[in-house]
């Protein structure tokens, strides 16, 4: 492992937060068989930006079985360098499926890769429900691109549509990231918005399970069907 690795790791065991380490082991299997320090997601964001770019931190940090450097090692990757056999062989090691938010949306490294057209069509259809899960988290960082960078309408209206097909039928975290991709599709235009809300309407909310059991369903009707949105698409 390089030192800058190292040295990282060794960051990283002095912020434990013990609150979050004991959230972590509420999630059972869903840790994947990780370790980790509790650290919080706005944290490693916050160090990963001090870090910059970095692919040879990415590739030694992805090797770690701490959760909070694969975060990192996400985070701090080029997209410039990051190859679809890479994504492909990521999405396999993504332990459980706690990552693939990360991986694959939120402001995502993937995301930004000159690929994420292509894998984002290919994933969404794949048997695999973590790479469905990951290709959906794709499709709602491409519904955000500005018009000039992302494909034509034509091609959200088609991946709305399958959506409405598939989504009752899918697990929940495959559900939750289909609905978040309906959410920012539905954003871009007016007759984007009609499509994606008469499938919101059609799922109805979408609920999904928590440590702490709180969390409200996820209503996209409301966030499709917001004045503030209704009054900037002009509808």
């Amino acid at each position: 492992m390089s030192s800058d690795a190292a040295a990282l790791l060794a960051r990283l065991e002095a912020e434990r937060d013990e609150r979050g380490v004991a959230y972590w082991q509420r999630l059972g299997e869903r840790t994947g068989g990780l370790r980790s320090h509790g650290i919080g997601l706005t944290r490693l964001r916050a160090i990963a930006k001090e870090i910059g770019r970095d692919r040879a931190l990415a590739q030694a940090l992805w090797q770690s079985d701490l959760h909070e450097a694969r975060v990192i090692a996400l985070l701090v990757d080029d997209p410039k360098q990051v190859t679809i056999e890479q994504a492909e062989r990521q999405v396999d090691e993504l332990a459980g499926g706690q990552l693939a938010h990360v991986f694959a949306s939120c402001d995502a490294t993937l995301a930004k890769t000159p690929f994420v057209v292509e894998l984002a069509d290919r994933w969404v259809r794949s048997d695999d429900p973590v790479r469905r899960e990951c290709g959906h988290g794709l499709l709602y960082e491409i519904s955000k691109l500005p018009a000039k960078k992302a494909p034509d309408e034509a091609w959200f209206l088609d991946h709305v549509a399958r959506i409405g097909a598939a989504i009752g039928g899918e697990p929940e975290g495959v559900r939750l990231a289909m609905a978040t991709a309906l959410m920012g599709i539905g954003k871009r235009s007016k007759a984007l918005n009609a499509a994606a809300l008469e499938i919101a309407k059609a799922a109805g909310p979408i609920e999904f399970t928590s440590v702490s059991g709180d969390c409200e369903p996820f209503d996209v009707v409301k966030h499709l069907d917001s004045p503030r949105l209704r009054e900037k698409l002009g509808i």
